[in-house]
């Protein structure tokens, strides 16, 4: 079969389970997720040894070392993967709740129905764990999926496919809710996503070179962000003890992630007493310190930092650093230079604070906490299915009600418009 015939007969079986699952109730989606837990828990095993094919082959085609952490699969991360869908199960179901609903002069009532959004398509590069989180907030949310992950995950996307069918089918849904490409071919995500007539919408995930081949081929709607360039701003009120714990966090935790700080500013005020400190800190942990003049006077083997650094993802132990006047400045800088993806201030102040949350123009604002916490687990979201950086629809980590949309419905009793 040919591949453009392969992914239309998929988008079509998607498109008729996507009926299905739409009128679903919720007894059986959550039996179907817990079962999904259970599978992955007791086949756990079986993942790994599925993972280290493809961390063999990924080293053997000489893949970068960002993307072979993003690829591996490790026991605590297949325990999370089960736990997140657990926590899926135990959401309250969006679909079909009824809100806004008012009574107008002619009698009527309206309001508004949260339904499916139909067909979901993702695509996503390494991150095996994507597979269970995708299927899952599809499945409760009521829409069909069709997963196109990396051919660097080829191997383990399908165990754990095979884990979500079994899930499906012992709660009596069909297994073309979620169907996972089954080919590495490339030409397939240019096939799937044009396909306007199966596909409502494709959230991406992975690198900015699949996210922008999809913007230039896409004529399906995506829900999507570029890159990841997340700042921590120490304000002039900041705890050393603070600001010192959560830039480590957010920087050194994981090198490979969104959510990773790859800027660090610092109030002139608190530079002298903060920064070097910081610095000696992130040094310590082999990280590459990128400044502006005033960075490159208070720390020693610090590098001068270029235009391009500050607007940088860097996905590696590199942090560029700035000094600024204050917090007028910070967020100037961050609405400048950053993605719209998470910010966070460290500070004592809750006037600054305030201003951070409402000025800076990013999908998750923060204070006095790691960016690493820009996540739909960390937020309760049990999974996410991506993160957004736009404003329409869904902004920031993106879970159950960014997978629903909301219709208008009227309720009358004979009425008639005069």
């Amino acid at each position: 079969m040919e591949i453009r015939e392969y992914v239309e007969t998929v988008g079509r079986r998607a498109r008729e389970a996507s009926r299905y699952i739409a009128r679903a109730d919720s007894n059986a989606k959550n039996q179907a997720l817990r079962s999904i837990a259970q599978s992955i828990r007791r086949e756990a095993g079986v993942l790994i040894e599925a993972n280290q094919r493809d961390l063999a082959a990924a080293r053997a085609a000489g893949l970068e070392s960002a993307m072979l952490d993003r690829l591996t699969l490790s026991e605590k991360g297949i325990a999370a993967m089960a736990e997140g869908v657990d926590q899926i199960a135990t959401l309250p179901d969006p679909v079909g709740e009824i809100s806004e609903l008012k009574i107008r002069p002619s009698g009527i009532q309206v309001g508004k129905m949260r339904v499916p959004l139909g067909v979901v398509g993702i695509i996503y590069e390494a991150r095996p764990n994507v597979t269970a989180d995708a299927a899952a907030l599809c499945l409760k949310s009521g829409n069909a999926a069709i997963l196109r992950g990396g051919s660097e995950a080829i191997e383990c996307n399908r165990a754990i496919a095979r884990l979500v069918h079994e899930g499906l089918q012992s709660a009596g849904l069909p297994a073309d809710v979620v169907q996972v490409i089954d080919t590495t071919d490339r030409a397939a995500v240019g096939h799937l996503v044009t396909m306007r007539q199966y596909v409502d919408v494709i959230v991406p995930r992975g690198g900015k070179g699949l996210i922008s081949r999809l913007l230039a081929e896409a004529r399906v709607p995506m829900i999507q962000h570029l890159d990841g360039n997340c700042h921590v701003y120490l304000d002039d009120d900041a705890d050393a003890d603070k600001a010192l714990r959560i830039v480590e966090n957010a920087k050194t935790q994981r090198y490979g992630t969104c959510n990773t700080a790859e800027s660090l500013l610092v109030a002139r005020s608190v530079a002298v007493r903060l920064l070097p400190p910081v610095a000696s800190m992130l040094t310590s942990k082999g990280v590459e310190l990128r400044g502006c003049p005033e960075t490159l006077l208070l720390v020693s083997g610090a590098k001068p930092a270029t235009e391009e650094d500050y607007a940088a993802e860097f996905l590696a132990p590199v942090i560029s650093v700035k000094v600024v006047a204050g917090l007028d400045e910070a967020i100037g800088h961050i609405n400048h230079y950053g993605s719209h993806h998470t910010e966070t201030i460290v500070t004592e102040n809750y006037s600054n604070a305030m201003r951070f949350l409402r000025e800076v123009d990013s999908a998750s604002v923060m204070v006095n906490a790691s960016t690493r916490f820009a996540d739909g687990f960390e937020y309760g979201l049990g999974a996410e299915i991506g993160i957004s950086t736009d404003k329409i629809h869904a902004r920031g980590p993106v879970g159950l009600e960014g997978l629903t949309s909301q219709k208008w419905i009227v309720l009358g009793n004979g009425q008639v418009r005069s």
